[in-house]
Formats: structure tokens, C-alpha cells, sequence
């Protein structure tokens, strides 16, 4: 996809360099676009979060899974169905799976004021009193992720020729969430049960961006039903369509199934910090008329992202059944 990129070859999914889009070449919104239409994954360049904010941020999320659990358990919020602060390793599940994730994980989401109208919907960040650096790291790498995730929308709506702002509006006042996950040492026979840290799953957000994560491991199911595994190169973010931007474009986006899975030669733990572009909650994910009218009509169901982000949670075991967020 970008001949030019020292690592093109280094990875296994097409590869496109951000810089060209904010320089005004729109040659990028087709190579974005046709990459993430036939994996629904691709690899982006020259992304805008520097290495640094990613390195600091890796630091503190390092030392705060080295905590002891009492500490960590002290930070779970299970009523708002953990999409603020610590979750322990086991808890969730992929959907239909009966068996909890090899994981533990903590959230963050957007700063909000105590009198915005969405704080009681989305919920307050938790903030470890234990890491004081914690905060500013982690919000500064959401912040710079975030601007790259406005860009990549901006150049899908511009490759489904809709209006710039059709899908970054959606995510003002979103619910997106910054991951931060540990994925423990594998035991010596972890090969003989597979060595899943993730259970295969499709993400449930628009999109998700994962700048490279401390070991391989991540892997995307194939169109012809292969897995193929993804490599954390240097400098590279992953980016990847989730279910609500499937049913925004009526299918057009892939949500592609994914999982991961440690090496058999894997020997330490592995960190990963996805980040989940979310709409705001009362976004409908009704498929935008640019890709309903030539698909022969409205694939899915409408429903709000509020609604929608709960049941999946309940399918994840995260949110109690009778709960709501």
C-alpha cells in the first residue's frame, strides 16, 4: 500500500502513511479505505502519537499492574460494567465463549466535568493514588490518539464520499475508552490448550487504534478462513472497524474477527493498550443512506449506541444482566 515505508514488509496487512492524508494527498483515503474494506484491519504510518507519550504511558501501565491485587481490586467498578477502572484477569469472556479471558485490564474514558449531562451516563475516570503520573501519561496518549483516530474518519468519509464531518461528529461526547492490558507470563504448557490470552472476538466500537503492544500475538481471521497474525512493528499503529461502524456503513466496513494468542516459544507477559472509538451514547447506528441505497436495503436493526454498547456487555459478562450503564 505505501512503498515507501521501510516496514511494509515487515507486516502482514496492508500499510498506510497518515502524513500524506494531513498533507492533502487524497490518494490516502482510497488506500485506507480498500485496506480496511478487505481486512478490516490495516497498519498506519506517521499516526501523530510520538513515541514518547506511548513509552511513558507503557511505564505507568507497567508499574500499575505490578501492584498488588488488593490494591487493584479496590479499583473495580462492576455497576457501571467496567468501562471505568481495574477489571481482573478472568472476568470478561468473548461473546459465546464460556471461558474468561487470560487478562486483566483497566479503563479510562474522557474527562468530563462533574455537571456535564454525559457524566452520569458514561461515568468518571478512576485514577490509581498510588501512580500520581498515571493520570497526565494516559490522558495525554488518549488525547493524541484521539486526533488520529478524527483523521482516519475524516478520510473514510471522504472515500464513501460523504460530508468531512459525517462520522467525527458522532464522536463528540463519545464513550471512548483507552484499555490498558496484561496479558500474564503463559504457563510452560500453554501450547497443549492453545495458549488463548483473547478469545476470538470482533470489537464492538467504531473503530480501535493499538499502538504496537510489548510481544506478537495479536491475529486476524482471514476471508478464506485463515488465521494470520499481525506484527507489532515499531512506529505502527493497528487500526481496526468495529460492529457499530459495520452497521453504519450496512456491512461496507467489516468487523473482522480477531484473537490473541501467545507464540509457543512466548515466555514473558505482554501489554497492550487499545483504544475504543466510541459515538456519543445516543448516536443511532442506522446505516448512513451512502451505503444503504446500493445493498439492497437496511442490514440491520436501528438501535442507539447506548443501547447497543449495553448488550454487548452482557454478552461479555462485564455488565450484571439486570444492570444498566
Amino acid at each position: 500500500m505505501n512503498g515507501s515505508s521501510s516496514h511494509t514488509q515487515q507486516q502482514t496487512i496492508p500499510v498506510v502513511d497518515l502524513a500524506a492524508w494531513r498533507s492533502g494527498d487524497v490518494g490516502f483515503a482510497q488506500e485506507l479505505g480498500q485496506a480496511l474494506e478487505a481486512y478490516g484491519f490495516v497498519a498506519v504510518e506517521n499516526h501523530g502519537v510520538q513515541a514518547e507519550t506511548r513509552a511513558k504511558a507503557l511505564t505507568q501501565v507497567q508499574a500499575l499492574f505490578d501492584l498488588d491485587d488488593p490494591i487493584k481490586n479496590s479499583y473495580e467498578r462492576p455497576k457501571h460494567g467496567r468501562q471505568r477502572g481495574y477489571t481482573p484477569r478472568g472476568v470478561e469472556r468473548a461473546k459465546n465463549v464460556s471461558i474468561g479471558d487470560l487478562k486483566e485490564f483497566w479503563h479510562i474514558g474522557p474527562e468530563l466535568d462533574e455537571d456535564s449531562e454525559l457524566a452520569a451516563t458514561i461515568g468518571a475516570n478512576v485514577w490509581p493514588h498510588e501512580l500520581p503520573e498515571f493520570k497526565s501519561a494516559m490522558l495525554t496518549f488518549y488525547d493524541e490518539l484521539e486526533q488520529c483516530g478524527r483523521a482516519l474518519f475524516e478520510a473514510l468519509a471522504y472515500y464513501l464520499e460523504v460530508p468531512p464531518t459525517t462520522f467525527t461528529d458522532m464522536l463528540n461526547g463519545g464513550n471512548t475508552v483507552l484499555r490498558s492490558i496484561h496479558y500474564p507470563k503463559p504457563e510452560a504448557n500453554h501450547t497443549a490448550s492453545g495458549g488463548v490470552w483473547a478469545a476470538a472476538h470482533e470489537d464492538i466500537n467504531m473503530m480501535t487504534l493499538l499502538s504496537e503492544a510489548t510481544q506478537p500475538g495479536l491475529e486476524l481471521l482471514t476471508r478464506e478462513g485463515e488465521w494470520l497474525p499481525i506484527h507489532p512493528v515499531p512506529g505502527q499503529l493497528i487500526a481496526d472497524t468495529g460492529d457499530m461502524f459495520q452497521r453504519l456503513t450496512n456491512g461496507r466496513f467489516p468487523a473482522t474477527t480477531h484473537r490473541v494468542v501467545a507464540p509457543p516459544e512466548q515466555r514473558s507477559a505482554r501489554y497492550s493498550m487499545p483504544f475504543f472509538i466510541h459515538p456519543h451514547p445516543d448516536t443511532l447506528l442506522t446505516p448512513i443512506a451512502a451505503c444503504a441505497e446500493n445493498a439492497g436495503g437496511l442490514r440491520y436493526e436501528h438501535i442507539s449506541a447506548h443501547e447497543y454498547l449495553q448488550n454487548r456487555l452482557r454478552a461479555n459478562q462485564v455488565l450484571r444482566e439486570n444492570s444498566r450503564i
